[in-house]
């Protein structure tokens, strides 16, 4: 979106909300009645399995088919996506980074069969795999081949696709997993320049080029309910940026050096309880920004006020479209210069975020940069010791959350008065046609055409070939999503992030309630004969392991002997870790809505391989009907975003572990 003059009436940004889920024909629909309602771009989500680089009949995928975004398997299923929607006149962000190559290449070839030329396509892949690895775990491939796909993408685009953002830098899930302002800033800019390096370094565009390079990068950020100090790390972000690209890069035209981001507030920060509290926080967040002029968001998605509870209805997406609206109409906000420059307070607060992040890029770029700091577990294991500060200040009530650790009492809230009908629920018919579909698209292509796509696909990955033009060839032979990555695995191989577990502190835990239960522990143990261990799962498909990583901490805090293995796991590996390593308890995180699907399979596996006495607890965002069934499967407890005191949370898997051995 074109900036104005500097006297001129801003213009409002981007309105987006994230969305998609079931199917292409299903997303299509709500895309059409999203964009009616006023809606100025589209954002796409994607579920897991294509996310990750599979079909909807993997083992992996089973239980994730269209619960978090929509499937989208082969070229038919991007047709069906944008059916009715002229891709030459839409401005598309699409939430996609480990198979982002692939991604692009079908919504171009889609926009070609509608006519369209690829050099009008407006929009951005996300495409920041180097966050994946950090926080929410939709990684594939290694950090190297990772680095040259962007690499390739972004070369690319400047040719053929000048107006798209190939790359869409992404910390906003580094503050989700505990990042502070600084933190957050400074790991965006050392991914920015891991980018900007390789892209320079290989050749691919010349140098009196790689301004437009540069101002193809754009940002995607978090905005937390602190929105004078978020504010300012806005700020801060755009003073950053202007100065490494015109330092580090040499770019002089400071239109390529303007830092050009998007932003949704913050999902994680919202809560179960009291969950209509939530609207304020969203409008309050929203305002962080969209206040100052000088960093202003050039296009915003809001979540819905029920998320944590599950997946938004159509109505409750309106409602957050609606704020947009209100806050770019109705109020006086764009008529106005920044109001905030020249002021001590905010120029104060600036500077100190500054130089907290200059100080830590220096520290990763001394590390060799942001893959090694990746690949060593620098990064991650200081996001999680972050997150667990944070977690202990709410748990003390150093920091308060409204409706959680104070102000706690409350009334039936309306907005939920229908129950389970108060979330869009996704029926497991979905999964099924979805296989079946997929199993159908492959029987009826020219699968020769197929197999020699891949093949070419195979060959280049092994030269420095650009990968771009060879996955065109594979989205137009009709080569599922899962094939494509499988082919890439095969050159590359697969990798498994550092949890940062090992290395992460919590500061400020040892107080009387972590000593008391320490000691419930240890006496436990004691009578039992052995140390107390416990197995900490992330079944399917689901990245976000922030929570099973703080759980993995407390749970070392207290005295557990603690296996976690990350994330990605089947639950047949689930279950032969645990007899493998003889637990007491395993605990299952998942947030992703597949629960009803993969943890009736870990208890029924653990009963197969002798274990059944091994009781399991199951974590996540969990609806109460559902809480239910998973009890009623076998599952000793189920605790939901509500239980968000930690060191209760051991005690009370200590009272299972004591109830199973009749204690």
């Amino acid at each position: 979106m074109p900036y104005p003059a500097d006297r001129e009436r801003d213009r409002p940004w981007v309105m987006r909300t994230y969305a998609g889920h079931s199917s292409a024909a299903a997303s299509n629909a709500l895309y059409r009645r999203n964009l009616a309602k006023g809606q100025t771009g589209l954002s796409v989500a994607f579920d897991l399995p294509t996310q990750t680089g599979y079909d909807p009949d993997d083992e992996l995928a089973k239980g994730e088919v269209g619960k978090v975004g929509v499937p989208i398997s082969h070229i038919g299923d991007m047709r069906q996506l944008f059916d009715q929607i002229p891709l030459a006149g839409a401005n598309t962000s699409m939430t996609i980074n480990a198979t982002a190559m692939w991604l692009l290449a079908m919504y171009v070839t889609v926009a070609e069969e509608q006519g369209a030329d690829p050099s009008a396509l407006a929009g951005t892949t996300q495409n920041d795999i180097i966050k994946e690895y950090l926080s929410r775990g939709t990684y594939v491939f290694p950090p190297g081949p990772s680095l040259r796909l962007i690499t390739d993408m972004v070369a690319w685009t400047v040719s053929n696709v000048p107006k798209w953002n190939p790359i869409n830098i992404c910390s906003y899930h580094l503050q989700e997993v505990g990042a502070t302002p600084a933190q957050e800033v400074a790991y965006a800019m050392c991914t920015a320049i891991a980018v900007l390096d390789s892209v320079r370094d290989s050749g691919q565009v010349p140098q009196e080029k790689f301004g437009e390079v540069v101002a193809r990068i754009s940002f995607f950020v978090n905005a937390g309910v602190r929105f004078i100090e978020e504010m300012c790390k806005m700020r801060a972000f755009a003073q950053l940026w202007d100065e490494i690209t015109l330092e580090r890069y040499g770019v002089e035209n400071p239109k390529h050096r303007r830092f050009r981001y998007g932003v949704q507030v913050n999902s994680l920060g919202l809560t179960e309880a009291q969950p209509e509290n939530n609207v304020q926080r969203i409008v309050l967040e929203m305002l962080a920004v969209s206040l100052s002029r000088n960093a202003r968001a050039r296009a915003i998605q809001l979540p819905a006020w029920n998320e944590a509870l599950g997946l938004p209805r159509p109505w409750d997406q309106q409602w957050a479209l609606r704020m947009q609206q209100v806050l770019a109409y109705e109020t006086d906000l764009l008529e106005y210069d920044d109001i905030f420059d020249g002021s001590p307070v905010i120029e104060a607060k600036v500077n100190e975020i500054l130089a907290g992040a200059r100080e830590e890029i220096d520290r990763v770029q001394a590390m060799g940069g942001a893959v090694a700091a990746v690949e060593s577990g620098y990064m991650k294991s200081q996001l999680v010791s972050s997150l667990a500060d944070r977690r202990r200040r709410v748990e003390s009530g150093e920091e308060i959350v409204v409706g959680v650790n104070k102000f706690d009492t409350t009334e039936p809230s309306p907005l939920q008065a229908e129950g389970a009908n108060a979330i869009e629920t996704i029926d497991p018919i979905v999964e099924l046609h979805a296989v079946e579909a997929i199993q159908q698209w492959r029987a009826n292509r020219d699968n020769a055409a197929v197999e020699a796509s891949l093949d070419a696909l195979r060959e280049a990955a092994k030269t420095d070939q650009n990968l771009v033009e060879v996955t065109l060839a594979c989205a137009r032979a009709g080569v599922t999503t899962g094939e494509w990555s499988q082919a890439l695995r095969e050159t590359f191989g697969e990798y498994r992030a550092p949890t940062g577990v090992s290395g992460a502190s919590a500061s400020g835990e040892a107080g009387s309630e972590i000593a008391r239960v320490r000691e419930r522990v240890r006496g436990t143990g004691e009578e039992i004969g052995e140390r107390l261990r416990m197995l900490v799962g992330k079944p399917g498909l689901d990245g976000h392991s922030n929570g099973a990583e703080q759980v993995a901490v407390r749970a070392r805090d207290v005295g557990f002997e603690v296996v976690y293995q990350g994330i990605r796991l089947t639950p047949s590996q689930i279950v032969a870790a645990a007899v493998q390593e003889d637990v007491h308890v395993v605990g299952l995180s998942i947030l992703s809505g597949s629960h009803l699907e993969v943890v009736p399979a870990v208890v029924d596996g653990l009963r197969a391989a002798g274990a059944g006495d091994i009781p399991v607890i199951v974590g996540g965002i969990i609806p109460p009907d559902d809480a239910q069934k998973l009890r009623d499967r076998g599952v000793a407890r189920v605790f939901t975003p509500k239980d968000y005191e930690l060191t209760e949370i051991m005690d009370e898997i200590v009272t299972v572990i004591r109830e199973v051995h009749s204690l």
